[in-house]
């Protein structure tokens, strides 16, 4: 089997990636900007056609897609995340570069698709999986609706731009999204999401409503995240040994749907706590003054230097406003450190409150202080917490959990399209549960409860 990683760069698909690949899966990307230096020939850049009709017409989108977005750059309001357009300059040149495959799997779209040049361009034979990694697939334009639910209707009015206009630009890139998704064949685009929350979200979408939708959670390989000796990961990292440790880790760090403001908050009322340390991973400052002894990390790339931060320190701060299926949460868990964060989004699926940490209610700083410092003053506690993290982490997010409920996922939608191609029936697109030797049951796609089980079934 052949599959094609569409991203911006590697980032959590890698895994993937990797994960496929150790199953036999003949397994490739094409991403907008690598980060692996060339060291894997699977990875395929995207080069842009340099001829001049090319160049012409990427000129010309590129300034009709800024005008749409430049008269709201003095009405949209700081403290808001990602918003993209459903167009980019590029339209259907990645189409041309795809390597041969039976199965194009789509992780993001902003740097290398376009909506309206993407789905005609790419052969009808091939289907085409989407995983959706935050909410912008289905609204009109936002990463993150920070509760606003317009995206449930047609956006419009949009708070994010700054806008009271029902016209403006995200009705338009929606009314966008919603055409081109009408003129997909039905079983033609198949959907995944890491988490319930997501999935759940997407089917609230007048988009995606009744679509059915896989859920098949993130992974990560529990071999390189792992605990590493906290005495020695303390010393590379220039972190006291009777530290109190409090992690946290965005890119950049004041991505503002992460909360790092929130963080902070919570950490005035924990300043009176001697040798208390604020470590932070990722690029840039966080948006607020650190009251607490701050330890600044920057972007860690290597894997590894990662499982020694989350070794060296005591505590991992989630306080994300709104977050799908935080992969800071799994690294934690298997490098066996507690995590403490708001219960928003797909993270009550990873932190189960008194066994790998603790949740408390959205945006409650007061709480999450306390949470913190209760976590802090008992290392009797969070050493149970954390053989706990670890036990969760090897057992449920394993990179060969992933890898297999996706092959299942594929060969179910391929097994389904040559079945179709046989009777000469389009068939309406839904899949049956994946069974066989290597494959999980729809159970196994999601441990926690019988009614995720059922879910499963449903979306699957």
């Amino acid at each position: 089997m052949r599959v094609v990683h569409v991203i911006g760069s590697e980032g959590a698909a890698y895994r993937l990636h990797v994960g496929l690949r150790r199953l036999g899966v003949d397994s490739r990307m094409l991403v907008a900007e690598s980060r692996t230096d060339g060291s894997d020939p699977a990875v395929v850049t995207f080069r842009p056609p340099m001829d001049p009709l090319s160049r012409l017409r990427r000129r010309l989108r590129s300034r009709r897609i800024g005008r749409s977005m430049a008269r709201y750059r003095a009405t949209r309001p700081e403290g808001y995340g990602y918003f993209f357009d459903d167009r980019n300059p590029h339209g259907a040149e990645m189409v041309g570069q795809l390597p041969p495959c039976d199965v194009v799997h789509l992780h993001t779209m902003s740097r290398l698709v376009s909506f309206d040049a993407f789905f005609p361009a790419v052969p009808r034979r091939i289907p085409v999986v989407r995983t959706l990694h935050d909410m912008s697939f289905f609204t009109g334009g936002c990463h993150h609706d920070w509760g606003c639910g317009k995206y449930t209707d047609r956006c419009g009015a949009c708070p994010q731009l700054g806008s009271h206009d029902e016209s403006d630009l995200s009705r338009q890139i929606w009314e966008r999204k919603r055409a081109a998704l009408r003129a997909v064949p039905r079983g033609r685009l198949h959907f995944a999401a890491p988490s319930r929350w997501l999935a759940e979200t997407a089917r609230r979408s007048a988009l995606l409503r009744d679509i059915p939708i896989a859920v098949i959670p993130l992974a990560l390989d529990t071999d390189v995240f792992s605990p590493r000796d906290r005495r020695f990961a303390r010393q590379v990292l220039g972190i006291p040994q009777h530290a109190a440790a409090v992690l946290f880790i965005a890119d950049p760090v004041a991505r503002p749907e992460k909360g790092a403001r929130l963080l902070v908050q919570a950490l005035e009322r924990l300043s009176h706590l001697e040798d208390l340390v604020f470590v932070s991973v990722g690029s840039g400052e966080p948006p607020c003054e650190v009251p607490v002894t701050h330890l600044r990390l920057g972007r860690i790339a290597n894997e590894r230097m990662l499982s020694l931060v989350y070794s060296a320190v005591d505590v991992c701060a989630i306080p994300s406003v709104q977050d799908n299926f935080p992969y800071a949460a799994l690294e934690s868990l298997a490098c066996g450190t507690p995590v403490v964060g708001f219960a928003v989004g797909g993270l009550p699926e990873i932190v189960r409150t008194g066994l790998t940490g603790v949740l408390v209610p959205p945006r409650d700083c007061a709480a999450l202080a306390a949470a913190i410092g209760d976590l802090l003053g008992d290392p009797v506690r969070r050493a149970a917490m954390s053989a706990s993290c670890r036990a969760v982490a090897t057992a449920e997010y394993r990179l060969e959990l992933q890898a297999q409920r996706y092959l299942a996922l594929y060969e179910e939608i391929l097994g389904t399209e040559r079945a179709r191609a046989s009777t000469g029936s389009r068939g309406d697109g839904r899949r049956h549960a994946a069974t066989g030797a290597d494959a999980p049951t729809p159970a196994a796609l999601d441990p926690h409860t019988r009614q995720d089980a059922r879910d499963e079934v449903r979306a699957g």
